[in-house]
């Protein structure tokens, strides 16, 4: 979906709205997906020779806790707001997804927000236990005698490092 924005702040006289839906199921973040199309809503309206712009989205995200490795779905909501003069858009630093001729890329645009949005690290619950580092079953559902200091046990191969401590 494309907003030519470099001819509505040139030549636009009235607010601009747009509703579309967004396919993102095909995008990585980082081990989260969202399987749904995302229904998105734009605005854009001049105020002087500025454009101020609104991308508002909420998504379903899946994904498996970091911890456990349960499934995770939680809901991320996009709300941002961006003022444009005319002189931005010839700034090859400009920080939204624009072509050479000044069209707005909106899905992209969508996308990099979700990816600032959308948790790295995926958790079922705040304080989820995790699994058992000796049998792999969820902690507190396993009946594996507790270790020292609740670590799994020290690989041979680092005993030496330990020793270093010493």
């Amino acid at each position: 979906m494309q907003f030519d924005l470099r001819k509505f702040i040139t030549t636009g006289t009235r607010p601009y709205h747009l509703d579309f839906e967004c396919d993102l199921s095909g995008r990585d973040f980082s081990g989260a997906r969202v399987l749904q199309p995302v229904p998105v809503s734009f605005d854009a309206e001049l105020d002087g020779g500025e454009a101020r712009m609104t991308l508002r989205a909420k998504a379903s995200v899946h994904g498996e806790c970091a911890r456990c490795l349960d499934p995770v779905e939680s809901e991320e909501t996009v709300d941002v707001q961006w003022t444009v003069k005319q002189r931005d858009l010839d700034d090859p630093d400009f920080d939204l997804p624009l072509d050479e001729a000044g069209r707005l890329d909106l899905e992209e645009w969508l996308y990099q927000e979700f990816l600032f949005q959308i948790p790295t690290v995926l958790l079922c619950t705040e304080d989820c236990p995790g699994l058992c580092p000796v049998c792999g079953r969820k902690r507190g559902e396993c009946t594996c005698p507790k270790q020292e200091s609740d670590a799994a046990p020290i690989d041979a191969r680092l005993s030496v490092l330990k020793s270093l401590l010493n």
